[in-house]
This record gives C-alpha cells, sequence and structure tokens, in this order.
C-alpha cells in the first residue's frame, strides 16, 4: 500500500511539472565511454556555442571542505580530451568548486561558502559570500534569478539578479527545511524547484518539490539514497545520481524509480547534450577521478 502511495503521489507531482506526456518507450544507456586521470571532478556544464564542456574540479585532496586553494575549472572538448586545464579563475583561486551552471555566456560555481560568476570570454570573475553559508553545492538559474543549494545548512539560498558580475545583488533564503539536506537543484517552466537531498547523518535522502511561493518542500519520492546531480527530461522523467548505490536512476513519469547505470564510486553533477532523439550524459565522478559519457536514449 505505501509503495503504491508513493506512486500516486509521485505521478500527480510529476504530471503537475507541466511537461509532455511520456513516450511510450523507457529511456535506457545504450553506449559508454570512460575518461580517466582527472582529478577529483565534481559538476560539468556544456556549452552550446564552443562545443566545449567546462568541468570543476576540486585538485589532488579529496577535501570537500577545504579552503586550499587548489581548485579550478577546467575546459574539455567534447570527448573529453582536455583543452585548458585550469580555463577558470584567470585570476586567483578556487578552494573546491562543486556544482555548476552555464547560460550565455556566464558560469557560475558554488565554492564552500562562496558564488562565483565568470564571464567565459574575458575569463573576469567574481566572488559573492553567503552570509551563513556552510556548504554551499548545486546553482541553477531561473527567471533572473540564481538559486543555490547548501546541504549542511538545510538551505536554498536566492540571489537576484543572478548575474552579479557588474551589480550589487539581493541576497536572501528561498528555503530553509531541517528535514532535507539540498544537493542539487533544478528549475522548472512553472516556477518550481526540484531538489535532491544529501544527507550525510546516515539518513536516507529523497527527491522534493517546492512550488512557487512556498515555504517547505514536499517530498516526491520515499527516503532512498544519497542523491546528487539532478535533471528532468521534455517527457518528465527525472535523471538523479545516487551516492550510496552508486549508481544514476531515471524516475519515470510513472512513478518508478529504474536504474541506468552505475558502479560509480562518487556520481556527482552531470551535463546533458542533445543527441538525435535522445542525449549524450557527461557524468563526473568525484572519487575516482573518472568522467563518463553516457548515451541516452529513449
Amino acid at each position: 500500500m505505501r509503495g503504491r502511495l508513493w506512486k500516486s503521489l509521485a505521478l500527480a507531482a510529476l504530471l503537475a511539472l507541466g511537461l509532455a506526456a511520456p513516450a511510450p518507450a523507457q529511456w535506457h544507456v545504450s553506449a559508454q565511454t570512460t575518461v580517466t586521470g582527472l582529478g577529483h571532478p565534481e559538476s560539468v556544464a556544456w556549452d552550446p556555442r564552443d562545443q566545449t564542456l567546462y568541468l570543476s574540479n576540486f585538485g589532488p585532496p579529496l577535501k570537500p571542505g577545504q579552503k586550499d586553494h587548489r581548485g579550478y575549472i577546467s575546459r574539455l572538448d567534447q570527448g573529453g580530451r582536455v583543452l585548458e586545464p585550469r580555463r577558470l579563475p584567470a585570476e586567483g583561486s578556487l578552494h573546491k568548486p562543486k556544482g555548476l551552471w552555464l547560460q550565455g555566456r556566464r558560469l557560475w560555481t558554488a565554492d564552500i561558502d562562496a558564488l562565483w560568476v565568470f564571464d567565459l570570454d574575458s575569463r573576469q570573475g567574481r566572488r559573492l559570500e553567503l552570509p551563513g553559508a556552510v556548504f554551499l553545492n548545486d546553482p541553477v538559474v531561473a527567471g533572473g534569478r540564481l538559486y543555490v543549494s547548501d546541504s549542511q545548512a538545510h538551505r536554498v539560498y536566492q540571489v537576484e539578479p543572478a548575474d552579479f558580475l557588474a551589480t550589487e545583488p539581493a541576497i536572501s533564503l528561498r528555503l530553509e527545511q531541517k528535514d532535507l539536506a539540498p544537493n542539487g537543484l533544478w528549475a522548472l517552466p512553472d516556477g518550481a524547484l526540484l531538489i535532491a537531498s544529501s544527507p550525510r547523518d546516515g539518513s536516507q535522502g529523497s527527491l522534493w518539490r517546492l512550488e512557487p511561493g512556498a515555504k517547505q518542500a514536499q517530498p516526491l519520492t520515499p527516503p532512498a539514497g544519497r542523491l546528487d546531480g539532478l535533471a528532468a527530461l521534455p517527457d518528465g522523467t527525472l535523471l538523479f545520481t545516487d551516492w550510496i548505490s552508486g549508481g544514476l536512476y531515471a524516475l519515470e513519469p510513472s512513478g518508478q524509480r529504474r536504474w541506468l547505470a552505475g558502479r560509480f564510486q562518487g556520481p556527482a553533477d552531470f551535463a546533458l547534450i542533445p543527441q538525435g532523439g535522445g542525449f549524450l550524459l557527461v557524468l563526473p565522478d568525484l572519487v575516482s577521478g573518472e568522467l563518463h559519457f553516457l548515451t541516452l536514449e529513449p
């Protein structure tokens, strides 16, 4: 009974996403290649104009909260060949850059307790401290605003305008909720936010939905795993990664959770590149230093 209830709640929530009806075919991984020796990569973003990838990297030590000035952002081609090992920042340093978001000629990243925004052409960057931030994870931009998760402070911050490279933005709390640890974020066309929860206290994480104007998020799935990367496909399928099982999963519009690929040590924040009728999904493994290229087809 409980399983059917969760599936019913998930289906109702997914239908509320405002996305198209699901296609009969199920998404599956038809091919996979791997690039190794990349240090500790956490997040990847696709630049459609230059057809290149940006990859955030902790540098040599795997210490996510350590301020050691050893982090950087690389630029790679679509096959994973490193074009510029340390493309960003042009000046100064990063510590442990995590989630990336790319829109137009701007790139954002979260770095422990601060946000960065970069101009991709000039490489000019600006650091913005967020009051009370502890462990920032994933930024996403929607409607001119930037949202960024903080999994240890149990918060989602809002920064407006999102592009603060040359202006002073307003910083506020979009969400503060003790029963979830926000990690991956995804903005929906209707203004709602999807949240992947990644607790580190031994409890299990879930997918959540935060409605426009709501102060508390509501769960989409029962607790299962320590979730990280998150994205919604046009048909309503949600993709997410889970550190406990080491897998990439799909939550289908029916409410069914399905395994797509796995045996990863630290599956983090992935990027989607449109490819024919499907996608090339680029998934960094933070622990193993690998970048996985998965062909995703319906």
